[in-house]
């Protein structure tokens, strides 16, 4: 810790062109408050969701689904993914889990359908890869 002091005091001299320790000792207030706002229960939540797309599986099922814009039959995502029935089935628990896709059961087959989370996340993605 003492290292990061350390460098923060020597940045805000940089920065202010003189640092007094109460400089210092303000600036982190003002990051522990930060810190404390996000919460570790918000951090977890959100590690947990980035955590289902970080497969090549989950993820390619997840843009499927936000890409249909429509629920898909189990069967026919095991056509998109190449995978056996408990990997998809197991790939899909892990998004459900995440809140990223809603499954339901229609007679004898089981459908799902992007969330709004879901949604949301592939749009951003979309816009921060660029086309180099």
């Amino acid at each position: 810790m003492a290292q990061a002091t350390d460098r923060l005091q020597r940045y805000l001299e940089d920065e202010l062109g003189e640092c007094r320790s109460e400089d210092v000792d303000r600036r982190l207030d003002e990051l522990g408050t930060l810190e404390a706002a996000l919460g570790a229960g918000q951090v977890e939540a959100e590690l947990g969701v980035l955590s289902a797309l970080a497969n090549e599986t989950r993820y390619t099922l997840a843009r499927v689904l936000v890409a249909a814009g429509e629920e898909l039959c189990v069967c026919e995502l095991q056509a998109v993914v190449d995978v056996s029935e408990s990997g998809l089935s197991h790939a899909l628990s892990d998004l459900a889990d995440a809140g990223l896709v809603e499954g339901r059961k229609d007679g004898r087959w089981k459908k799902y359908r992007a969330t709004n989370r879901a949604v949301a996340l592939v749009t951003v993605l979309d816009g921060s890869v660029s086309d180099e």
